[in-house]
């Protein structure tokens, strides 16, 4: 077992409550003893240390803290991580293997969808979600999918077009074949 008062810091208070939740991340099932208020983005960057998930705003505002919950996208800012318990949480790091990459990472490399990488995980993860739900997005539902993140460096452009680009490799097809949507 995990312990995030044991990875962090001291043991809290005796007075201060704990409750212990299990948590399948990235595939692996966590069990952890956390106090009731903890943020599920503070438990996965300090608690578990995978630290992709950015915390950018707090407000669910900027969305660089999106995560997959049981599939769906979620603002891990604002969200407990008691809710999580018994649940499937993918962050970025649970898109591909330590050899390889996703679709979705490469098209963001390839298309040159990110600056300064802050939001990137959380737009990642958006895009995941979309895709996993629609394979052949239009560029008007990729830029819905992606409208509760914000990225304050490219523009959206290169972000829409590595989305597309992911799509099109996801289906298999060959490049400038995808289909016209209306």
């Amino acid at each position: 077992m995990t312990s995030l008062f044991e990875e962090i810091h001291e043991a809290p208070p005796a007075d201060v409550p704990t409750r212990r939740v299990t948590i399948t991340v990235n595939g692996q099932r966590r069990t952890v003893e956390i106090e009731p208020r903890l943020l599920l983005a503070h438990l996965l960057r300090h608690g578990l240390r995978l630290t992709g998930t950015h915390t950018g705003c707090d407000t669910s505002n900027c969305g660089a803290c999106t995560v997959l919950f049981d599939g769906a996208p979620v603002k891990s800012c604002t969200m407990l991580a008691v809710q999580a318990d018994g649940h499937e949480v993918t962050t970025v790091e649970g898109l591909a293997g330590p050899s390889e990459l996703h679709p979705i990472q490469e098209g963001f490399r390839d298309e040159h969808g990110l600056q300064c990488g802050f939001c990137t995980p959380g737009m990642m993860m958006a895009a995941k979600a979309l895709l996993d739900r629609n394979p052949n997005p239009t560029e008007e539902e990729v830029r819905w999918a992606l409208s509760g993140n914000l990225c304050r460096c490219t523009g959206y452009q290169n972000i829409v077009k590595a989305v597309l680009a992911a799509a099109q490799k996801m289906r298999g097809d060959a490049p400038g074949e995808q289909e016209e949507s209306s």
